[in-house]
């Protein structure tokens, strides 16, 4: 897929502010795709809808300075802009308290949404935005486009079921899990394989998708990239927390695998850059390219 011309992302779900006690920040885990898939170069676009409340008004005021078209954040002015409560366990990962309804449970479709996505190179959509029925036909209309789609898996319960999870995959060209994750689903889909690449085949074998990424926390990733297994163990950083280092990997390693880039060398460099994510606070740390390089080269 790698050309001159720049690469073109749509991400579609939920944005949202992530409650930090007192502290708030930005989030929901396509937006955070989007802003890092941004920060690397890529013209990316943001398809969501917040509330027409003060919340709202600041995330839009805040996905502009951040560089993104603000024009397909939708403004609802029957549902309030999405808040998540986050509490962080001892070892600083994250738990979530997803409130629903959510503006970005009721995202509906217009020509401009429509056009952008056909005109786009990749579609990233989650699980997570489908809990409502609202939303989840927007992102079913748009699944039926030419776009190359990343489905990024993100089980929050009680906000998922398998029979949805199931269609999301096979409409996918790549798939991204986390270990639990994989083998949660793998087993609900009666696997009979106990290891990561084991079942990676086996959601493979079950859906279209060409490519399927596990991450492991510290421990790195797995990418399973045109039939070829590839590693990283992970890159050593001191927690501040976990919030969002998932989508900046995602949104590094998508960026760099269509921009051509060899499947080892951007699995190591998205490793780098969720690491360093999960070493900064909030979902969207600025990070520069030679901080993720240095990372790499120290290890």
């Amino acid at each position: 897929m790698s050309n001159d011309k720049k690469l073109k992302a749509v991400a579609f779900g939920e944005v949202l502010w992530d409650i930090f006690g007192n502290e708030k920040k930005i989030g929901g885990a396509p937006l955070n795709v989007a802003l890092r898939m941004k920060a690397l170069g890529v013209d990316s676009n943001m398809i969501s809808c917040v509330g027409n409340d003060a919340d709202g008004e600041e995330i839009i005021n805040e996905v502009s300075k951040l560089g993104l078209e603000t024009n397909t954040l939708l403004r609802s002015n029957d549902f309030p802009t999405g808040l998540v409560n986050v509490t962080l366990d001892e070892s600083k990962s994250a738990t979530y308290e997803i409130l629903y309804p959510s503006a970005w449970d009721k995202i509906i479709l217009n020509e401009e949404t429509r056009e952008l996505v056909v005109n786009s190179d990749v579609l990233i959509y989650g699980s997570l935005v489908c809990r409502d029925e609202v939303s989840r036909k927007a992102l079913e209309e748009l699944l039926h486009t030419h776009t190359y789609k990343v489905f990024d898996v993100n089980l929050r319960k009680p906000h998922y079921d398998y029979e949805i999870l199931q269609h999301l995959m096979q409409s996918a060209n790549f798939i991204k899990f986390n270990d639990e994750e994989l083998m949660e689903i793998s087993a609900a889909l009666d696997s009979p394989y106990n290891t990561l690449e084991e079942n990676m085949n086996f959601i493979c074998s079950l859906t279209n998708a060409t490519a399927i990424c596990v991450t492991r926390g510290k421990d790195g990733a797995l990418l399973l990239w045109d039939k070829h297994l590839y590693e990283n163990e992970g890159y050593t950083v001191k927690v501040e927390d976990t919030v969002g280092a998932g989508d900046s990997f995602l949104g590094a390693l998508v960026t760099s695998l269509l921009n051509g880039k060899e499947p080892q060398a951007a699995l190591n460099f998205a490793c780098a850059t969720g690491a360093l994510v999960a070493g900064s606070a909030g979902g969207n740390p600025e990070i520069s390219i030679f901080d993720i390089e240095n990372l790499i080269n120290k290890n």
